[in-house]
C-alpha cells in the first residue's frame, strides 16, 4: 500500500500466492489493502486503521480460523467489519461469524462486488441502531422485521443440462427452492413476478446469453442486487474475468461438485437476505410519521438530533463522517415559477426524488422551504461532494410542470459539501457546508 493512503481491507493471509494477486487487484479497483501474516498483527492494524472489511484465508490459519472472525471484529469494535472467509462454504462458518464463505481462488472483482455489498449492509446495520435511539427520545419505535426463514428462493435459467439438473437437486438438498426458467423471456417473466434470493445462469453452448441476462439484472434498479452465479465450461468464449467485471457474483464450472456449487449458491442468497431485511428496517423511518409531511424526509429538528449521534458515534467507530447541503439555486429563469408558486409545488417532488437517490443508510433531511442536507456515514468529503452533483444532475434533467401554459422549468443546485471532523464540530461542518451552498464562507 502506498504511503499516505487509507486501507480499506485487510487480507490475513501467510500464503503470497493467496494475498500478492488479491491484494494487487483490489488496489487496482480502489480498496486499498493491508495484509497481516499472523492473527495479532491483523488485529493491531485493525485496532489502528479504518479498515472497512477483512478477507481470511482459511488454509493459512488451520485450527486459529474458526475463531479468527470473532476475533478480528471485536479488534475493531464498536465499528461493525464484515469477514469473508477464502474456503469452503460451511455452516459453522457463520456460527462463527463469517459474514461470507467463497471458494478459492478468489478474483479480485468478484471480491470487489462482494465487499461492497458487505460493507454497505455493516453501514446500515449501524446507521439502523442508531435511528432506534434517536426515534425512541421521540416516543417512536422501529423494529426489526422478523428474521425470514423460508427456504431461500433461487431461479436456476437455462437448457435443462444434467448437470444443470443435478445442481437443482443439490441445491434443494441444501434447503433451497428452485424454479426453473429455460428462456431468457420466461426468466425476467419470473424475475419481475416474484422475489428471488439468488439466480443460477448456465452458459451452455451460448454465454453471451447467460450474461445478456446478468447485464439486464443489473440495469434494474430491483434486481442489481440480486446474486447470480454463472455455470461456465472450461471452452467457454466468455473468461471468468469478464464475468465477474460484468456483475456475476461467482462462477462455477461443470467440473465444480454439484454440492459445492449448490453450498456457494446459499452462502449468495444468505447474504442477499440479510441486506435486505436491514434495507427494510430503515425504511420504517419513512413511515414513522416524525418525518417532514410534504417530501418525507427528516424535519430539521429530527436531522439535528440525528446527526449529533451519528458524529459521536463516526467516532467512536473511527470512520468518516459528512455532510451535504443543497440548496435550490437563484436564477432569472425561476422567477416567474416562484412568482406563480410553481417551485414551492415542486418541492416535494424535488424532496422526494432526493430520498430515492441516496442510499439507504443515508439521512436526507429538509431544512428549509428549498433546502435541503444530507448526513452520509461512512463517507469522506470527496466522496460526499460526488454525491451531492450526481442528485444535482438527476434532478437538473427534470422538468418540472410551471402551469398555466408556461414552458415548463428546471431546477438547478448550489451545493456544499464539508466532513465532521469531531462531535463538537458538527454544527461547524453543518454550517460550512450551507455556506458553501450560499455561496459565502462560513463566520
Amino acid at each position: 500500500m502506498a504511503a499516505g493512503v487509507q486501507a480499506r481491507v485487510l487480507i490475513a493471509a501467510r500464503d503470497d500466492s493467496v494475498a500478492g494477486p488479491l491484494a494487487e487487484g483490489l488496489d487496482r479497483l480502489g480498496w486499498r489493502t493491508v495484509t497481516a501474516r499472523r492473527a495479532a498483527s491483523a488485529e493491531a492494524a485493525l485496532s489502528d486503521l479504518q479498515i472497512e472489511a477483512a478477507i481470511v484465508d482459511l488454509q493459512s490459519f488451520g485450527d486459529e480460523a474458526p475463531e479468527l472472525a470473532a476475533r478480528l471484529k471485536a479488534a475493531c469494535a464498536p465499528r461493525r467489519m464484515p469477514v469473508v472467509a477464502i474456503g469452503t462454504p460451511d455452516p459453522f462458518l457463520k456460527d462463527r461469524g463469517f459474514d461470507l464463505t467463497m471458494a478459492a481462488p478468489l478474483h479480485p472483482a468478484q471480491a470487489a462486488m462482494r465487499l461492497e455489498t458487505l460493507v454497505r449492509t455493516a453501514v446500515s446495520e449501524e446507521e439502523f441502531e442508531l435511528r432506534l435511539a434517536t426515534f425512541a427520545e421521540r416516543g417512536h419505535a422501529l423494529d426489526m422485521p422478523a428474521e425470514d426463514l423460508t427456504p431461500y428462493r433461487v431461479l436456476a435459467i437455462g437448457e435443462p443440462a444434467p448437470q444443470f439438473l443435478a445442481l437443482s437437486n443439490a441445491l434443494a438438498r441444501n434447503g433451497a427452492e428452485v424454479v426453473g426458467a429455460f428462456t431468457a423471456f420466461t426468466a425476467f417473466d419470473y424475475l419481475h413476478e416474484r422475489p428471488f434470493d439468488a439466480v443460477v445462469l448456465w452458459a451452455g453452448d451460448n454465454p453471451q446469453e447467460a450474461m445478456s441476462i446478468a447485464g439486464g439484472m443489473r440495469r434494474n434498479t430491483r434486481l442489481y442486487h440480486t446474486p447470480a452465479l454463472l455455470y461456465l465450461r472450461a471452452d467457454a468464449s466468455v473468461t471468468t474475468s469478464e464475468a465477474y467485471h460484468r456483475g456475476i457474483s461467482d462462477v462455477a464450472s461443470p467440473e465444480t461438485p454439484e454440492s459445492e456449487t449448490a453450498r456457494r449458491v446459499v452462502e449468495l442468497a444468505r447474504t442477499y437476505r440479510r441486506q435486505k431485511s436491514v434495507r427494510e428496517a430503515l425504511e420504517q423511518a419513512r413511515h414513522s410519521g416524525l418525518m417532514d409531511a410534504a417530501t418525507g424526509l427528516f424535519t430539521r429538528d429530527l436531522f439535528a438530533a440525528h446527526l449529533g449521534r451519528l458524529a459521536r458515534a463516526a467516532q467512536a467507530r473511527n470512520r468518516p463522517l459528512s455532510v451535504c447541503v443543497l440548496k435550490v439555486a437563484e436564477k432569472p429563469e425561476l422567477r416567474a415559477p416562484r412568482a406563480g408558486g410553481w417551485v414551492a409545488r415542486a418541492v416535494p417532488q424535488i424532496g422526494s426524488m432526493i430520498g430515492r437517490l441516496v442510499r439507504v443508510e443515508d439521512t436526507a433531511a429538509r431544512l428549509g422551504p428549498e433546502v435541503f442536507a444530507l448526513a452520509l456515514p461512512a463517507t469522506p468529503l470527496h466522496a460526499a461532494r460526488a454525491t451531492g452533483e450526481r442528485i444535482a444532475a438527476v434532478i437538473g434533467c427534470t422538468a418540472f410542470d410551471a402551469g398555466d401554459g408556461a414552458q415548463p422549468f428546471v431546477v438547478d443546485f448550489d451545493m456544499g459539501a464539508a466532513e465532521v471532523p469531531s462531535p463538537e464540530a458538527v454544527g461547524r461542518a453543518l454550517e460550512e457546508a450551507a455556506a458553501a451552498a450560499a455561496g459565502r464562507k462560513a463566520s
